[in-house]
């Protein structure tokens, strides 16, 4: 076999870990939580169904590059649950380095190409990686209001926090989808499964 071919399967393998790293999410009927793997899967079938709500017109297969490769450094950096303030004050730091470790495993040019996918999106500047980031939060959303706001009362979520995660991540990508959970946010509150504060 040669270096190359040998260098992606030892890729492809890794990326069976991927299925090992556990989120906070609830599966819809809320028998357990997501991995990230089934994460990746669901948010690249809600790019190619959702695109049209893109606030600017967008190449779907990038978009589901991005969405299928920005949470494989969680192999090694692990989830960092949206909510959680002290794990996102060290979560850019640990998910670079687990980057640089990851990608490093692929010939430079490939590993350079799945490092800048993972730039785009961490930087959410690009049409593609805004709505990447709207859909990326949007799942789970969605995932927390089919499952009658779970993990959000588990972790005791604020309204205020949920409001102000959608008009960062989700507005400057998708409008339309914004609108649609504000909503959710509004009846989960309403329900008792967020705080209303």
């Amino acid at each position: 076999m040669d270096e190359r071919l040998k260098k992606q399967m030892k890729f492809a393998l890794e990326m069976d870990k991927e299925k090992g790293i556990g989120r906070q999410t609830y599966i819809l009927n809320a028998l357990r939580k997501e991995n990230d793997a089934e994460h990746g899967w669901h948010l690249a079938i809600m790019t190619m169904l959702l695109s049209e709500y893109a606030n600017e017109k967008i190449d779907i297969g990038r978009t589901i590059e991005m969405v299928v490769i920005h949470d494989v450094v969680e192999i090694d950096a692990g989830d960092t649950y949206a909510y959680d303030d002290a794990g996102n004050s060290t979560k850019a730091e640990r998910e670079k380095k687990a980057a640089d470790r990851i990608f490093g495993m692929l010939s430079p040019e490939q590993g350079q190409y799945f490092m800048d996918l993972w730039l785009e999106f961490e930087e959410a500047s690009t049409p593609e990686a805004k709505f990447a980031t709207a859909i990326d939060s949007v799942q789970p959303l969605m995932l927390n209001d089919a499952s009658n706001g779970l993990a959000w009362r588990e972790h005791e979520v604020a309204a205020s926090k949920v409001r102000d995660r959608a008009l960062k991540k989700i507005k400057p990508g998708s409008e339309k989808l914004y609108e649609m959970v504000i909503e959710i946010i509004g009846e989960n509150v309403q329900k008792g499964n967020l705080r209303d504060c």
